[in-house]
């Protein structure tokens, strides 16, 4: 009895191990290439303008936001998917700084 309870702890411990291995590899425990087409390479120079536009087009402030999403988006080759938020699928654009420490990309 203790054999078996022993052996299906240890199989349950593999396969856990194993589901994290496979989910880390298809990006969806890391920062890499989503099932989408988001993360850091999804996006071509020429995307970017229509990318950005996409993800400006519901702020008061798009003049600025398409200036520096684009700017993000030519260094990044990547631009969040929505409006706001869902920076972490593209590191690049969630990690470039101002001088002052706030965020470079919208």
């Amino acid at each position: 009895m203790a054999k078996s309870v022993s052996v299906l702890l240890l199989a349950l411990l593999v396969i856990s191990m194993i589901q994290t291995m496979v989910l880390a590899n298809h990006g969806h425990g890391g920062h890499h290439l989503d099932g989408k087409g988001h993360g850091e390479g999804s996006v071509k120079s020429y995307q970017c303008p229509s990318q950005c536009s996409r993800r400006c087009g519901q702020t008061q402030y798009h003049k600025p936001c398409m200036f520096f999403c684009q700017k993000c988006c030519y260094k990044c080759l990547c631009v969040p998917p929505g409006y706001y938020g869902n920076k972490a699928v593209c590191p690049c654009y969630n990690n470039w700084k101002t001088k002052e420490g706030g965020p470079k990309c919208p």
